[in-house]
């Protein structure tokens, strides 16, 4: 019985650490539109630790610099190649809802995408726990996977 409690209360109160990433190939507009859902609270601990900078990502001093920041850190954890070509994604901006952090980033010209690969080490460098979905949607079909620290490699055929 004890040891039942042990492993509720653990559960229970144990933090975990996961990020959802949305990848949709939208053939109207011939467009790669991603979304990046992280805890908000680790990806300003990441943030600070790697550019040595101290942030408030709730309510930033400076929006624009914490934009740029945000810009740089997601382009370079998550690496999206579309039928063996990597793109270079706009970053859209980000928004604070609940205890996620929000990133939104689109890449133009993109007329089909039959096979897409994803290298995905977002707040690995935070959490060894850390969990990163993915959901990848091209040519109305979802495709999703999981990758625990330290995979970060996925690929999805359409």
């Amino acid at each position: 019985m004890l040891q039942c409690l042990f492993f509720t209360w653990f559960a229970i109160f144990h933090p975990f650490y996961v990020s959802v990433t949305e990848i949709n190939h939208n053939a109207r507009t011939q467009a790669i539109e991603i979304s990046c859902r992280m805890f908000y609270d680790d990806l300003e601990h990441v943030l600070e630790k790697q550019y040595h900078v101290q942030l408030d990502i709730v309510k930033p001093a400076n929006k624009e610099q914490l934009k740029q920041i945000m810009n740089d850190y997601v382009h370079k954890h998550l690496i999206i190649k579309v039928d063996g070509k990597v793109l270079n994604p706009s970053f859209l901006g980000y928004e604070i809802q609940e205890d996620g952090a929000w990133a939104y980033l689109e890449a133009k010209g993109i007329s089909k995408a039959q096979k897409i690969e994803v290298h995905d080490d977002l707040l690995y460098t935070e959490h060894a726990e850390q969990i990163n979905m993915l959901h990848v949607t091209a040519k109305g079909e979802r495709k999703s996977t999981k990758l625990d620290n330290p995979d970060a490699n996925a690929g999805f055929n359409f």
